[in-house]
């Protein structure tokens, strides 16, 4: 059987259930159907959510939030979407053997971010992808910056509002940042090292404690910096991969959505796309990725289709058109 439903979100994070979670206690019949994973579910604990504590992980926090949404009547499948196709009057989903047709369509499919290559440390105890959440746990410790553009070499300064001690590990490929940063990072106390790493040390609790390298030469103080083995020990808390981010848009391109320069969904601020019936929110869009920013996005999109469903008040044409609103109606 194929249900029907006025909102079907694509995607289970936090922008997508909290669009779901609206559009539910706003009267709209919905579905979620997620594939699991992403961003959200790699967190082993919660930073920057007000009301949540930071031992929260990122599973926990999801399973809490899907019950929510299916507590409000919400229907939830746990599938991959392959194809949705537009019809005469909306879009029919097929994700495995979940059908369904819908009214409105919500992708909040996120992005892969790109990951360099191993030895790495733990994603969560040494690696991070999110300098505004995890800044602040590397404040008067020494941080790396992986990458050679300047994105990488922009965190690498911005790390210094936080503590003395960062370089930028170009991992053996030639950097490909800006004359203008160049001479930027010329005049900021960072090392940039070019070797490659050929191993890394973990404390007893799954955090990293130091990488080794080829053969370095780098001006942080011997405290930091020791030959060890067949290369150069040098000590990190953790630091940043930066080799950017494959944004999950397949199945908005195949339905006409327009896309912005940087490869994100071109949406308004209710996440509505150039096409009519399709809505885009959370890392797939443009913006902070962050789970607050996530949840006010969710909440915008989900009044946005509230907004574009509902069929009261009828306006001034419509009832010249369809007479006045019955009790019937």
């Amino acid at each position: 059987m194929t249900e029907h439903y006025q909102v079907t979100v694509v995607g289970g994070g936090p922008a997508g259930l909290t669009t779901a979670l609206y559009a539910t206690r706003l009267g709209h019949d919905t579905a979620v159907i997620n594939r699991g994973g992403g961003r959200a579910a790699m967190m082993l604990d919660t930073h920057n959510v007000i009301g949540i504590t930071e031992d929260v992980s990122g599973n926990e926090f999801l399973q809490t939030a899907t019950e929510q949404v299916k507590e409000y009547g919400a229907d939830y499948f746990q599938d991959f979407v392959s194809d949705i196709e537009a019809t005469e009057d909306g879009y029919h989903v097929t994700a495995g053997n979940v059908e369904v047709t819908t009214d409105h369509v919500v992708l909040a499919t996120g992005f892969s971010d790109e990951q360099p290559d191993p030895p790495l440390p733990r994603t969560g105890k040494g690696l991070h992808y999110c300098l505004h959440c995890d800044a602040y746990m590397f404040v008067d410790e020494p941080v790396y910056v992986m990458g050679t553009s300047d994105s990488a070499a922009h965190v690498a300064m911005i790390m210094l509002n936080f503590t003395p001690e960062v370089d930028i590990l170009t991992r053996g490929d030639e950097p490909e940042w800006s004359a203008e940063t160049q001479v930027m990072l010329e005049n900021h106390p960072i090392d940039i090292i070019h070797e490659d790493i050929i191993g890394l040390e973990k404390g007893d609790d799954g955090w990293l404690e130091a990488f080794e390298f080829e053969d370095t030469v780098g001006s942080r103080p011997t405290s930091s910096r020791t030959e060890s083995g067949d290369g150069t020990r040098r000590e990190y808390r953790g630091g940043f991969p930066m080799y950017g981010s494959d944004y999950n848009t397949d199945l908005a391109e195949s339905l006409g959505v327009e896309l912005n320069d940087d490869g994100t969904i071109a949406v308004d601020d209710h996440g509505r796309t150039n096409v009519d019936g399709v809505y885009a929110v959370g890392d797939v869009t443009p913006g902070h990725n962050q789970i607050p920013t996530a949840m006010g996005e969710g909440a915008r999109c989900g009044i946005g289709n509230h907004y574009d469903l509902r069929a009261f008040p009828r306006s001034v044409e419509e009832i010249e058109a369809e007479g006045p609103v019955t009790k019937a109606d």
